[in-house]
C-alpha cells in the first residue's frame, strides 16, 4: 500500500489525512527542518521507506515549540512520533563557533532563523508529552545520534545526560536508520510495547533491569563522569571502539536511581541492492509547495544537482563524527542506480548541463578499505589511514573512475564536478595515475578543495589527518598533473584554526607557510567542537582519548581570534590581533620590511601604549596557556588516583614530532623594527 496525494508529497494536514481515506496515521513525523522530499535529508528517507513497507506516515515540519497545539495537528499516531532535529545539530543550525547567532537557516523556507529550538529534539519530545503522556516516542537524526550517551555540550560548558532521559522518548535509532525503522515499526505493528524493544540492533533504550545482556561493556557511570573528565576519555575511546556490527559490542552506561542507558550493536551496513532501493523511492525530490511563496528552501540549490555515490568513511579524522555515525565501512549504490537518477536531474527544467557533484562523505571511496572488514569487522585499535596507511588497505579508484566517465558521456550533460572531498592520501596511494589525471583534466572547475586542515604534525596527529609531507607530495604531483594538461587550475587548502593540540607556535607556522605559497584563504574555520568526535573530548577533557596523554586545548577567546587571524594575517583588520600573537609567540623577527616578516612595524602612539598593547596580549595568553597547565595537572592526578577504576583505552602512537620552528632569525631586522616604531 503505498498512499500519497495527489502532489506526492505526505500529509502534512488533517484533511490531507482524510483525502487519503484514513483517520489515523500509523506514524507522525517531527522535523526541524522544512519539509523536502529528497533523498539529501533524512527525514525524506526515513517516511518514505516507512510507506514503501505499507505504513502512514505525516509530517509536522517545524512545529511551535511555544504552542502546545502544534504538535497535535496530525492527531495521536497509531504506532510511534518520529523526532529529528533536521539534517543538523540544532546548536551547529543556530550558532558560529563563537557562539554568536547565525542570521540564516539554509534548512528554513526563506532562509528564516529561528523557526526551530536550540536542542530541538529534547524541546520536540517534551513538547509530545505534555499532550500525550503515553505514545511511544523515537528519536533518530544526526542531532540524537551523537548525543545517544552521556555528551559535552560545547553551548552550555555543560557534560549532559543521553539525550534519551532529557527528551523523555522511549527509543535512538542512531546512525543510519532505514533497517532499523523498519524493525522497529513491524515489532510496534505486532503489538510489542515499546517498553520491550530492547533487541533491536542500531537502537539505544533504557532501562532499570540489564540482567538478562551479555558479552557487554560496562562504561563509567554519568556521575563519575561528571565529577572526573579522564573518566569521560577513557568511555569515549570505548564507544568509538565499538562502532562496527560484527564486533562491536553492547555498551552500558549507569545513572543514578537504577537507571541504565543500553546502546546495541550497530546495524549492518546497507547492500548495494538496499543502497539501490532507498535511493529508487517515489521522491518528489522538491521542497513543499507551500514554501513557494517564500522563496523556496536554500538547502535544496546544493544538492539539487549533485548524486550521493556512497555512505560512511574510513578516513577517521577526529573532529569528525562521520564514523561515529555512519561508521567505516563504505556502502554504495551501483552505477545502474546512479545514472538512472542522474537522468531523473538532466529533465529538470532548471539543469544547465552541470552536474554539481558525485560523492559522499569522501567521493573517492567507492570499496571497504579491505576485504577483511566484511567478515571480523573493522579494526578497533588500527585506522585504515593514519598514522600510516594500513597494510591492507585496498587502493583502487577504478570503479570510481568507470562511474564519472558513464557520467559524462549523458546527453546534455556538459560537465560533472567532484566537490564533495577527496582525500588526497588515498588518491596519492595509487599506483595507477589514470583517475589522478582525469580528475584534473574533467571533473575540476578551476580549483580543487582539499583538506589539509594544518601543515604542523604535531597539530596533524590530534586531528587524525596525515602529515604534512603527504600534502605537499600531493601538490606537487597535482601541479605536474594540470602542467602536463596545458591547465592552471588551483588548490584550495581547508585550513583550521584552534584545534587541541595547537598553540600560538603553530599557528604562527600556518601563517608563515601560507605566506611561503602565497595564499591567503577568505574563510578561516575555527576548531569546532561538535558533540561527540575525539577533538570534542580532547577540547573538554585536555586529555587525547587515544592514548591518555595530555594535550594542550585553546579555549580564551582571545587567544582564538589571533590563532584565526594569524591565517589571515594579510587583512588589515587583523593586524593588532597579528601584532598580539607575534609578541606573545616570541616572533617579533615576524614584524618588519623583510620579505618574510608577516606584518610591518607601524607607528603607534606613544611607547607607553604600545606596551600597553604587548603586555595586554602577553597576560591574556598566559592566562590561556596556565588555565590549560593547571587543567592537566588536575587530569593527571584523577587519572593516578583512578586508573584501575574502569577499563582504559589502549594506547596508540602520538604521530611524529613537529616540525622545527625557526627561532633564530638575526636580531637585526627585530632591533629596526623597534627603532622605526618609537
Amino acid at each position: 500500500m503505498h498512499l500519497s496525494l495527489v502532489n506526492g508529497f505526505l500529509p502534512v494536514s488533517m484533511e490531507e489525512v482524510k483525502e487519503l481515506g484514513l483517520t489515523q496515521l500509523d506514524f507522525v513525523y517531527v522535523t526541524g527542518d522544512a519539509y523536502v522530499d529528497h533523498p539529501s535529508f533524512g527525514n525524506a528517507i526515513i517516511t518514505r521507506v516507512l510507506q514503501s513497507h505499507g505504513y502512514s506516515v505525516g509530517i509536522i515540519s517545524q512545529p511551535d515549540w511555544k504552542d502546545n497545539d502544534s504538535i497535535t495537528v496530525l492527531g495521536e499516531p497509531r504506532l510511534a512520533f518520529l523526532v529529528s532535529s533536521g539534517n543538523m545539530d540544532s546548536m551547529v543550525n543556530h550558532y558560529y563557533v563563537s557562539k554568536k547567532r547565525r542570521d540564516s537557516d539554509a534548512y528554513t523556507a526563506g532562509g528564516v532563523s529561528g523557526k526551530r529550538p536550540g536542542h530541538a529534539t529534547v524541546v520536540y519530545g517534551n513538547l509530545i508529552r505534555k499532550s500525550y503522556r503515553t505514545t511511544p516516542i523515537i528519536l533518530g537524526g544526526i542531532e540524537a545520534s551523537l548525543r545517544r550517551m552521556a555528551h559535552y555540550d560545547y553551548w552550555s560548558d555543560s557534560f549532559k545526560r543521553s539525550i534519551l532521559l532529557d527528551s523523555q522518548a522511549d527509543l535512538i535509532s542512531y546512525g543510519m536508520g532505514e533497517k532499523s525503522i523498519v524493525e522497529i515499526a513491524d515489532a510496534l505493528n505486532s503489538g510489542i510495547s515499546v517498553k520491550d524493544l530492547s533487541f533491536i540492533a542500531g537502537t539505544v533504550y533504557k532501562t532499570k533491569d540489564i540482567s538478562g545482556l551479555y558479552d557487554y561493556e560496562l562504561l563509567p557511570s554519568y556521575s563519575t563522569m561528571a565529577e572526573d573528565k579522564t573518566l569521560y576519555a577513557k568511555s569515549f575511546q570505548i564507544q568509538h571502539n565499538n562502532t562496527d556490527p560484527i564486533n562491536g559490542k553492547t555498551l552500558v552506561e549507569p545513572y543514578p536511581n537504577g537507571v541504565y542507558i543500553v546502546q546495541n550493536i550497530p546495524q549492518p551496513p546497507l547492500t548495494m541492492q538496499e543502497m539501490d532501493d532507498v535511493y529508487a523511492l517515489p521522491y518528489t525530490r522538491t521542497y513543499h509547495p507551500s514554501y513557494e511563496k517564500m522563496g523556496g528552501v536554500p538547502a535544496i540549490a546544493e544538492i539539487k544537482f549533485s548524486l550521493i555515490s556512497n555512505r560512511g568513511c574510513f578516513g577517521g579524522c577526529n573532529f569528525c563524527a562521520l564514523t561515529f555515525h555512519q561508521g567505516r565501512t563504505i556502502q554504495v549504490r551501483s552505477h545502474e542506480s546512479i545514472i538512472k537518477e542522474a537522468e531523473q536531474i538532466i529533465q529538470d527544467k532548471d539543469f544547465k548541463g552541470y552536474i554539481h557533484d558525485v560523492g559522499g562523505p569522501t567521493a573517492n571511496f567507492r570499496q571497504p578499505s579491505c576485504q577483511k572488514q566484511l567478515t571480523a569487522g573493522v579494526c578497533k585499535h588500527r585506522q585504515c589511514l593514519f598514522p600510516k596507511p594500513c597494510p591492507n588497505l585496498e587502493i583502487d579508484h577504478s570503479d570510481y573512475l568507470a562511474l564519472l566517465r558513464k557520467l559524462r558521456s549523458l546527453p546534455r550533460v556538459k560537465k560533472v564536478f567532484v566537490r564533495s572531498g577527496i582525500r588526497f592520501d588515498y588518491l596519492l596511494l595509487d599506483k595507477d595515475n589514470t583517475f589522478f589525471r582525469e580528475l584534473v583534466e574533467h571533473h575540476i572547475s578551476g580549483q580543487l578543495k582539499v583538506a589539509p586542515e594544518h601543515i604542523c604534525d604535531a597539530v596533524l596527529s590530534k586531528m587524525g589527518k596525515p602529515e604534512n609531507a603527504v600534502y605537499e607530495a600531493f601538490t606537487k604531483k597535482y601541479r605536474h598533473f594540470n602542467e602536463k594538461l596545458g591547465k592552471n587550475q588551483f588548490l584550495v587548502p581547508y585550513l583550521m584554526s584552534s584545534h587541541p593540540g595547537s598553540t600560538l607556535k603553530e599557528a604562527v607556522a600556518l601563517a608563515e607557510y601560507l605566506r611561503d605559497i602565497g595564499y591567503m584563504p577568505e574563510q578561516v574555520q575555527d576548531f569546532y567542537p561538535t558533540p561527540s568526535t575525539m577533538s570534542t573530548v580532547m577540547y573538554y577533557t585536555g586529555i587525547n582519548p587515544e592514548n591518555m596523554k595530555p594535550v594542550y586545548v585553546c579555549k580564551n577567546p582571545h587567544e582564538k581570534a589571533m590563532q584565526r587571524a594569524l591565517i589571515q594575517y594579510k587583512n588589515p583588520k587583523n593586524y593588532d590581533l597579528v601584532y598580539e600573537a607575534l609578541i606573545a609567540a616570541h616572533r617579533e623577527d615576524l614584524i618588519g620590511f623583510d620579505k618574510k616578516c608577516l606584518i610591518k612595524p607601524r607607528k603607534i602612539a606613544n611607547r607607553s601604549t604600545k606596551e600597553k598593547v604587548i603586555q595586554q596580549g602577553k597576560r591574556k595568553t598566559k592566562d590561556s596557556m596556565q588555565n590549560n597547565k593547571n587543567n592537566i595537572k588536575q587530569n593527571n592526578i584523577k587519572n593516578k588516583a583512578k586508573n584501575n577504576v574502569h577499563h582504559s583505552a589502549q594506547n596508540s602512537k602520538n604521530g611524529k614530532k613537529q616540525p622545527n620552528i625557526n627561532n633564530n632569525r638575526k636580531n637585526k631586522i627585530k632591533n629596526n623594527a623597534h627603532k622605526k616604531s618609537k
